[in-house]
């Protein structure tokens, strides 16, 4: 698959591929084919991020593509934007919806049985007090963990939130799947299985982790999403990471590069 890659034509400017697009979406075969092979290394780099899946790469190179191909087909010339920024996110949903319609990602009767409450749950509290609850507001009321609640949810969010825009400046945009990546575009993603390690930890510590390293949380903002004291967070977050160093055997706050 690298080895193809690798033989691809030279990759094209910002200009040459709108002039490409342009002509495939007027219906030129051979514009819409030179863009795909200008393009397939970005698409197997997406690829390459969902290797610990456990599917075909080869399959999933296939589906990028296919991705790839309706973001050419659907994007829109009149905005001055990146081709690559619109096509990751359209890639990375194709590749996903393969997985989750595949079978290999599946979220349990029990999840979706609480995130079936939380919603009538949050919609009832807006309804009788004039405002969205609180996470602890909703455990409260379902008689769950504020970790239930948040893990929940997350486990059911469309696979897509992955690429909601996080940040954009001159065209360019950070998503939360480019923040898995440092600036060399390794990360402990590509080296070691941490979902295997994070999912050792109980409920309430996996949601710090995710809160504080994946979505950026203070521990501030986590001590008022779970109801606990900023010290606490910090206490925990520090015991948290120590086992986490136990069981990787380097340093978690190195490779979480914060």
């Amino acid at each position: 698959m690298e080895a193809s890659v690798e033989k691809q034509h030279a990759l094209l400017s910002q200009e040459k591929m709108r002039e490409l697009i342009k002509e495939s979406q007027a219906g030129d075969k051979e514009a819409r084919r030179m863009m795909v092979e200008g393009n397939t290394r970005l698409v197997w780099s997406i690829v390459q991020r969902f290797a610990s899946r456990g599917a075909d790469l080869e399959d999933l190179f296939q589906i990028g593509c296919i991705g790839l191909m309706k973001s050419i087909d659907k994007f829109d010339l009149s905005y001055e934007v990146k081709f690559s920024t619109y096509a990751v996110p359209m890639i990375v949903g194709e590749i996903q919806r393969y997985l989750r319609d595949d079978g290999m990602v599946k979220v349990g009767r029990t999840i979706r049985e609480l995130s079936y409450k939380i919603r009538h749950a949050t919609d009832d509290f807006i309804k009788n007090n004039g405002r969205s609850p609180s996470i602890s507001e909703v455990a409260e009321t379902l008689d769950v963990t504020v970790e239930d609640i948040i893990l929940a949810t997350d486990a059911l969010r469309d696979p897509a939130s992955l690429n909601e825009q996080l940040y954009e400046s001159e065209g360019d945009s950070l998503t939360l799947m480019d923040q898995l990546r440092d600036d060399r575009s390794e990360r402990v993603f590509d080296h070691i299985p941490l979902r295997d390690i994070i999912s050792r930890l109980n409920k309430r510590d996996q949601t710090i982790i995710y809160m504080r390293y994946y979505l950026d949380y203070t521990q501030s903002d986590i001590a008022k999403r779970i109801g606990i004291s900023q010290v606490q967070v910090s206490r925990l977050e520090k015991k948290i990471l120590a086992q986490m160093k136990t069981w990787m055997g380097v340093n978690p706050e190195e490779v979480f590069d914060k």
